[in-house]
């Protein structure tokens, strides 16, 4: 420890890497024996390139040493800025020299120390301190990440995995990492009471707050300051460009002020909620205005509450009831088939366990979220008659949400045979998130889809989104009927408890290919107060994510 300690303080250009107990001694010309002291990497393949082309390629699970071998190879490059060197040492020199040479340029970053950590496998964790300077202002930069090593396709010879989470655990491909004045100043974000919203405070909403300085930095009145951020890639066509994200404030700007909608304590047991789940998401909105109250992820990187692109299973019945109730192909206590099996379009459509409900109703299959009830229809449908619906009733698929932040506003394309049959139950092409679906049932439950949002469109006025057709009274009556007494009597009944009896709720199961276990979905209404939530493979919904959004309505009202 004491050898590490020390040679980690030297002060110079020739920073010897210490992995292992190893030190790999490289200097201005020692960086070829640096390598070949541990016998292997870039600089000793090179020369025995004509003799490789006869040789096998080299297969099985890496050893120890050549783990070793190939990270210090490319750690030790990258600490003395031999960016060739570096990318010759990954299995993908063409897609890591910009990112590394972007390391030093664009970024602005000089000294830097790499310190590995104990291997597992293939795989070595390392920290990087280092210094970034800009304009005569400099700040220390401190951060951990890992490599992973991998045979080279071509001669099986052990090299870095090329991916640019090398670099820094938040660069994604085709991000930049650029250190100069902020493209937008820093915001202060408050909530609805005035009091200021925080990474530090509030975990989930370091991605909202990105967003609201990307949209709001400019127009809220902050001065820029100097900081080393992640500039995103451009998005998609018809798609929301991710925000960038600050890395490190090298001098502080004067943040503008922007008012959100959430309610402080709702994100606060939002945020406990999420917590006790793996990959749990919620949004909690007010149905007769659309206000954000509340937004939790139990990961704290991708916006799944907001971004989220996941199939919603049964939930999405809420949307094809209304669908059935409109064409007259259902009403709440009228017989309806619930049979185990029902085919269409060559695939055989089955409900959980493979139960049926004989001589039973539509509320009651709805209840019991009975996928045959729905599929059984679907001889009677055209192929967008769904998607219709969808966008005209509840505004969703057609990508112009405005709420304050990125969004996705869900996906309900025009399918056919078996899809679209799958469409019904929300599997198929169907996409959701708990944005999209806690939108769903405040829809359900006023029969007028107001777009939801974050900040007031009062601050900006930005033009939100409106359905081009509102349900009528009577579906309207008809789709509430059913949802309370899901609430009341069905499979929502057990996480409801206790909140009748203005009230109404869905669960839903979504099954996903190579998942043990499907994700659980739960969206529900109390008085003026929605929610959805969904748990990545957490199974029901109704036990998973049901409790979260139960205990915010039960909080809220």
């Amino acid at each position: 420890m004491g050898n590490r300690r020390r040679v980690a303080e030297r002060n110079t250009n020739n920073r010897p890497l210490v992995i292992g107990g190893l030190i790999a001694a490289v200097g201005v010309v020692g960086a070829v024996g640096g390598y070949s002291l541990l016998s292997g990497g870039a600089a000793a393949d090179d020369g025995k390139a004509s003799a490789a082309h006869h040789k096998p390629v080299k297969t099985g699970p890496l050893s120890a040493s050549e783990v070793r071998t190939a990270a210090t190879a490319f750690l030790t490059a990258w600490q003395h800025g031999d960016v060739a060197k570096a990318a010759a040492a990954t299995d993908d020199s063409a897609g890591a020299a910009p990112v590394l040479t972007g390391y030093g340029k664009d970024a602005h970053i000089t000294g830097v120390t790499l310190t590995p950590g104990t291997a597992s496998g293939a795989s070595v964790p390392f920290s990087v301190k280092a210094t970034v300077s800009y304009q005569g202002k400099s700040k220390p930069l401190a951060y951990e990440t890992k490599l992973t090593v991998v045979r080279r396709t071509e001669d099986g010879a052990p090299r870095v995995r090329w991916q640019p989470s090398v670099v820094h655990p938040d660069l994604a491909e085709g991000d930049r990492l650029v250190t100069g004045e902020a493209g937008t100043p820093p915001i202060r974000a408050l909530d609805r009471d005035g009091g200021e919203l925080t990474e530090a405070k509030y975990p989930s909403l370091g991605t909202v707050l990105d967003g609201l300085r990307e949209k709001y930095g400019k127009q809220a009145g902050g001065k820029a300051g100097i900081e080393l951020r992640i500039v995103r890639k451009a998005a998609a066509k018809g798609t929301q460009k991710t925000p960038d994200k600050t890395l490190l404030t090298v001098s502080e700007g004067t943040p503008g002020t922007v008012r959100t909608t959430l309610n402080p304590a709702l994100e606060a047991l939002a945020e406990q909620q999420v917590a006790h789940k793996n990959q749990a998401s919620v949004v909690v909105m007010r149905p007769s205005t659309g206000e954000v109250l509340a937004v939790a992820n139990s990961g704290h990187g991708f916006n799944v509450a907001f971004q989220g692109s996941l199939a919603p299973g049964s939930t999405m019945k809420i949307v094809t009831s209304t669908l059935l109730f409109e064409k007259g192909l259902a009403k709440p206590d009228k017989p309806h088939p619930c049979p185990k099996y029902v085919t269409y379009g060559g695939w055989k459509f089955q409900n959980d366990d493979k139960f049926e409900i004989k001589n039973g109703t539509f509320k009651a299959s709805f209840a019991a979220s009975c996928n045959t009830a729905f599929i059984s229809q679907a001889t009677k449908l055209k192929d967008d008659d769904l998607t219709q619906v969808a966008q005209q009733i509840y505004g969703l698929g057609m990508n112009h949400w405005a709420i304050g932040v990125p969004t996705f506003d869900g996906a309900v394309p025009v399918q056919s045979q078996a899809q679209m049959a799958a469409s019904l139950i929300g599997q198929g092409g169907v996409r959701m998130n708990p944005l999209n679906m806690a939108s769903v049932i405040s829809t359900a439950k006023t029969g007028v889809f107001h777009q939801p949002y974050l900040v007031s469109p009062s601050v900006d006025h930005r033009t939100t989104a409106k359905a081009t057709r509102t349900m009528s009274a009577s579906t309207q009556a008809q789709l509430k009927e059913v949802l309370q007494y899901t609430a009341a009597a069905g499979t929502a009944a057990k996480a409801m408890a206790g909140l009748g009896p203005d009230y109404g709720a869905k669960t839903g199961s979504a099954e996903v290919d190579g998942q043990k276990k499907p994700n659980g979905w739960f969206t529900a209404w109390k008085g003026d107060l929605a929610a959805a939530g969904v748990v990545q493979a957490g199974g029901h919904g109704g036990d998973t994510a049901g409790p979260i959004v139960a205990a915010l309505l039960r909080a809220g009202s």
